[in-house]
């Protein structure tokens, strides 16, 4: 055993409760390792979550009141009071909403409560984009050719733009998840997307600022897992291809990336690190590069925060994140160190939304009416939802994240299509379909995997039309079986059958 490991053995102290700040499967993510860890855990809940597996999970639930963001998960007063109301003594902020408000993580420093994640300070640094560009070009880290101030004027930023070049990214100062983003390849398009940026921007981060950067076609999006503790010691966790994005937004992630040479992930990772002690950063984040077609990779941001699809990283190096997070907020010493970690196999996420694929990825809320998940070696789903739970409008409408793991690449694909044919979600229009699609096309399983993957191989993706209307039929009849109070039969452990095993043999494309 190794010195480090042995001081994080030695009973340094720890929480006894904490309190999640999120809701849905990232709460109850955070919550599975608190359990773990004997940590007493309290969920949060609006009056659209009464009845959400974030609660159901919890040992102790507080209602924040109206469904509204700004009324319940994003009102700092009302999680701040319930913090001191439960005597819970960190909160993890999970992702989205406050995980990235430096207000917030101020505010609990004031309060005397620990925030799970970086300091104030290095939030708001890295938060706006404009900044962090500045910091990464002091230290060495290449970054994209851009602005590195944000600007409102349009006659500025068509100057900005012509000296760029175009195409150009018009990209929000504050926030992430693509809102906020446009690409723009003529002079002619500039001015109206630069107003439609900053409205999106004003009213998802509550700031509008907006600047420009030169937009790199067929280029990858790779990202650095780092965790950095309290002493100065940092270590990345290998990298992330997130490449497949609709919106900007990641759809399917996957570790290693297929481009990755022994020599590239050598330098990149050293950027990472380089660009987290530059900015003095403590926790869990993420670095991430844009890959040219060239070998060339650049800094984009750096996300302050526990990733979505954190589990991919997980499954291949056997590290909680989530745990390092919380040793490192209580004090504790990074246990271990950048030669002792390696990645095994492959992994691969999905993300699984309410959302229509055939309608620009719309929002699709509504009850789930059933649903089955996957199993087998290798398949986790961090899951949200539950047969009869209702997807609010409200929210971002991410129902799970499907994550398999296997060998190599190869088994890593087959197993997550298998496993995506065996999902069932009933109510709600999801994108299963369309990543089985995605998966088996040949450009993906040859690792051509570019941020404009959607736009050049699946532009106006339709589903195949039979195994739709199956799904329909299967349901429909179902439902009429229902009302005449057909008995259905449980097995010998007492699980009942699902609408596909009582209707016998049917594809789920």
């Amino acid at each position: 055993m190794n010195t480090k490991t042995t001081i994080r053995n030695k009973g340094q102290g720890m929480f006894t409760k904490i309190l999640v700040a999120n809701r849905g499967e990232i709460a109850r993510r955070i919550m599975n390792t608190c359990r773990e860890m004997g940590i007493t855990t309290v969920a949060l809940y609006s009056d659209a979550d009464r009845s959400a597996v974030h609660v159901l999970g919890a040992d102790q639930a507080l209602c924040l009141g109206d469904a509204e963001p700004a009324a319940s998960y994003l009102n700092i007063d009302k999680i701040i009071a319930a913090a001191r109301e439960t005597g819970a003594e960190a909160i993890h902020p999970g992702y989205g909403f406050l995980a990235e408000n430096p207000d917030f993580a101020e505010r609990c420093e004031k309060e005397g409560l620990v925030f799970i994640g970086p300091p104030s300070r290095v939030i708001r640094e890295l938060g706006d984009k404009t900044i962090a560009r500045q910091t990464m070009i002091k230290s060495g880290v290449p970054v994209i050719p851009g602005m590195n101030r944000p600007e409102s004027d349009p006659e500025v930023l068509a100057r900005e733009a012509e000296m760029i070049g175009y195409p150009v990214l018009i990209k929000a100062v504050a926030g992430g998840g693509g809102k906020g983003m446009r690409v723009v390849a003529t002079a002619d398009e500039l001015h109206d997307a630069c107003i439609s940026a900053s409205s999106e921007a004003s009213g998802a981060f509550g700031n509008g600022s907006i600047y420009l950067e030169k937009y790199l076609t067929r280029a990858r999006h790779i990202e650095f897992q780092i965790l950095a503790d309290n002493e100065g010691n940092i270590v990345h966790l290998l990298e992330r291809e997130c490449s497949i994005q609709r919106r900007h937004q990641k759809i399917i992630e996957e570790t290693p990336s297929p481009a990755m040479t022994p020599g590239l992930r050598k330098e990149m990772g050293d950027a990472a690190i380089a660009a987290a002690q530059v900015s003095g950063y403590v926790n869990a984040g993420t670095v991430e590069f844009l890959l040219d077609e060239n070998g060339r990779f650049y800094f984009l941001e750096v996300n302050t925060r526990l990733q979505v699809e954190h589990p991919i990283t997980e499954m291949t190096t056997g590290i909680d994140i989530v745990r390092y997070q919380l040793e490192i907020a209580a004090g504790h010493p990074l246990p271990i160190t950048q030669e002792e970690i390696k990645g095994r196999g492959h992994a691969i996420e999905c993300r699984i939304y309410a959302e229509d694929p055939e309608n620009d990825f719309f929002p699709s809320p509504g009850k789930i009416v059933f649903t089955k998940e996957p199993s087998g070696p290798g398949i986790r789903n961090d899951c949200g939802i539950y047969s009869g739970f209702q997807v609010p409008v409200e929210y971002d409408p991410i129902l799970s994240k499907l994550i398999v793991a296997a060998e190599g690449r190869e088994e890593a694909v087959n197993r997550m299509i298998e496993a995506l044919r065996e999902y069932v979600i009933l109510g709600v229009r999801t994108p299963i379909p369309f990543l089985i699609d995605v998966l088996r096309s040949e450009a993906f399983r040859k690792g051509e995997t570019f941020t404009d993957f959607i736009g050049c191989h699946f532009p106006d993706w339709k589903p195949e039309r039979a195994d739709a209307e199956t799904a329909a039929i299967a349901y429909i009849i179902d439902e009429l079986a229902g009302k005449k109070e057909r008995p259905v039969a449980a097995d010998r452990e007492g699980v009942y059958s699902s609408p596909w095993q009582t209707l016998g043999n049917w594809r789920n494309g």
